[in-house]
């Protein structure tokens, strides 16, 4: 996006909101209006130049509990908002776009913006070792800080973790000064400041090797051997952990008082907090989607899981059938916890480009690409004949669970076909997490918290759907509208190609798309849209049954469309109730059909084959059974 023009506009959130504009004499503070105007603002600024979608907006002004009227107060508040910004010159900068409202600022006029632009540069710098530049553009971005980021609005969850993001980028900017300047001799300043943020971040060994190599440079070896000590003490207690090696090192070398060829500057540790050897795993996520939708009582239980949470929260499962937003979803939380894992958050494809599941040996080597962790592999202890007998992808499991002990890192792992796959790379202790997207519930990680996903209901089919045709065009056919999510059977996938189909269709009614969808042999051949394709993922899903399941999945598709009985069931498979009850579990299991949403016996449930699973179903009848199944389906 090109930057816009500058107007004189200045914002800042690196410490409380604030807003300038040009004075008739010299700069004026723009009033920013009531509480929740200004909480709108602060998110559209902590995203900048990027769309906000309205249901974010929503969390941020209410957490959860929004008015009827929440809708229309965001646009009362966008409107004061344009206004003020006209009021400078600059009432074109924010706009409403098909993935939310934008706020377009240059680099000049929002301090984030400008403090990441200096810690680009002074990285770059620091690369050619042109360390004096370095700390000089290091100095100016933390100078931008005028206190914590949005320390009056943290009583918002997303705000806060919003502002936690920011403080974490603030440490590592301070850890990068602190270093340079260590290696200019300027020992003094960096142990004068650096005491406060070590109190404040006691396990953050970056910054222990920076006070301890500045205390020692000074002649205070006992306060830098008394740093290393307090921190040895505090992994003791809290993990069971000693010190990294690196720091180890650093501690043995001020012990026998030698110098390093730096001048006196020993080892340090990685950037943030690397204990262990091998390199940050660092943000390797998809885009969060701009227009995600609904979703908010699993989203929220996910992030109490993996918030604030302790080794408890190792492991957990988002389990549904295929199209159900399960991905979305994932990342989507793991886009608001990046306060929470600074040490990575990252997303393993658990699948390849055909949609067959990889083995846990080449997901291994994925991540030791990713990270450098087959290097610790020594770390393990010296080799011994039963060391030497293990296989080697155990071997190479536990050096990645070694390395990913000490740290802070969410995984999340999509599309998982079965539990062998997960178990090798969960953390036996430590904070960090595993998320796991699956179609089947994995029962036997036995460990695992679980969230189910199902289809949408029908106002949140319909929210996605107006998200991305437009409202007016949704409120003008809300009749049709609703016959084409009842024809998705209301799987998010389904709903999304849909809208994106007719938002590039501005010609197609609603009206005529709906009695399309209402066809069962074409229903198929419509949900596509560009690359988007909901064949492929019921092809993936089929795939994934037994023989025994696919021919039962075929012959049930025979049923009259809506609920069935135990009964119905054992009749149209030709076998026992027992039987039958037996391949229907397996069957929702794989999340082939719906399960009771109560607790009921087998023989008075419901049964639900959901509508695009039993057309799919239908064609693979006619395509692949055998004659006989084929002709029961």
């Amino acid at each position: 996006m090109a930057e816009p023009p500058c107007t004189g506009l200045r914002f800042s959130v690196l410490g409380p909101l604030s807003a300038e504009g040009p004075g008739a004499a010299d700069r004026r503070v723009l009033p920013l209006g009531p509480l929740k105007q200004r909480l709108l603002l602060a998110m559209l600024l902590c995203r900048p130049c990027a769309p906000v979608s309205p249901d974010l907006l929503t969390e941020t002004l209410w957490d959860g509990e929004p008015p009827r009227t929440a809708r229309k107060n965001i646009q009362v508040y966008v409107s004061a908002l344009r206004k003020l910004l006209d009021s400078a010159g600059a009432g074109d900068r924010l706009v409403h776009q098909a993935g939310g409202y934008l706020l377009r600022v240059g680099r000049e006029e929002l301090d984030t913006l400008r403090f990441q632009h200096l810690v680009r540069a002074a990285r770059e710098a620091s690369s050619q070792g042109a360390f004096a530049p370095a700390s000089g553009m290091l100095r100016e971005a933390l100078g931008l800080w005028r206190g914590p980021a949005l320390q009056e609005l943290r009583f918002s969850p997303t705000l806060r973790y919003e502002a936690e993001r920011l403080d974490s980028r603030y440490l590592q900017a301070y850890e990068d000064w602190a270093e340079a300047e260590l290696r200019l001799g300027n020992h003094h300043e960096v142990a004068e400041t650096i005491g406060e943020l070590v109190e404040k971040y006691p396990e953050r060994e970056r910054l222990r090797a920076a006070q301890m190599n500045a205390l020692f440079n000074q002649g205070r070896q006992t306060e830098a051997l008394a740093s290393y000590a307090g921190l040895r003490q505090l992994l003791a207690a809290e993990y069971g952990l000693p010190p990294s090696p690196a720091l180890e090192a650093l501690y043995w070398s001020m012990l026998s008082g030698g110098r390093d060829e730096a001048g006196g500057l020993f080892a340090q540790t990685g950037a943030g907090d690397t204990r262990g050897s091998g390199r940050r795993l660092g943000t390797l996520l998809p885009p969060d989607l701009p227009d995600f939708t609904g979703r908010r009582e699993q989203l929220r239980a996910l992030l109490a899981l993996l918030a604030h949470g302790d080794g408890g929260r190792r492991l957990t499962v988002l389990a549904g059938p295929v199209g159900t937003g399960k991905t979305a979803l994932a990342v989507h939380a793991a886009h608001r916890l990046a306060g929470e894992f600074p040490d990575g958050r990252v997303l393993i494809r658990m699948r390849d480009a055909a949609g067959r599941a990889r083995t846990a040996a080449s997901v291994l080597a994925e991540l030791a690409d990713l990270t450098g962790f087959a290097g610790i592999t020594g770390a393990l202890g010296p080799s011994t004949p039963r060391a030497a007998s293990r296989p080697e992808p155990e071997r190479t499991a536990a050096a990645w669970r070694a390395w990913l002990s000490p740290r802070k890192v969410l995984l999340l792992l999509d599309g998982c076909a079965d539990e062998a796959a997960v178990r090798p790379l969960v953390p036996d202790t430590g904070a960090s997490a595993v998320l796991v997207t699956a179609r089947t519930p994995l029962a036997g990680l036995t460990s695992a918290h679980r969230l189910e996903m199902t289809p949408f209901d029908a106002a949140e089919s319909l929210e996605l759907l107006g998200r991305l045709i437009g409202p007016d065009r949704l409120s003008t056919s809300r009749a049709a509208a609703q016959r084409i999510v009842a024809a998705t059977g209301m799987l998010p996938l389904a709903v999304r190609v849909c809208g994106l189909k007719l938002a590039v269709r501005r010609y197609l009614p609603l009206d005529e798309y709906a009695k399309r969808l209402a066809d069962d042999r074409m229903v198929l051949d419509e949900l596509v849209a560009g690359d988007m394709d909901v064949r492929p993922r019921l092809a993936s899903g089929w795939r994934d049954l037994s023989g025994a399941d696919r021919s039962a999945l075929a012959r049930l598709a025979a049923l009259p469309e809506g609920p069935f009985t135990l009964g119905q069931a054992a009749a149209i498979l030709g076998c026992g109730q027992l039987d039958a009850c037996r391949r229907l579990e397996s069957l929702m299991d794989s999340g082939a059909i719906l399960a009771p949403d109560s607790e009921v016996t087998s023989h008075a449930a419901l049964y639900e084959l959901p509508r695009l699973v039993r057309a799919f179903a239908r064609e693979q009848a006619v395509s692949h059974l055998p004659p006989a199944s084929r002709a029961l389906a």
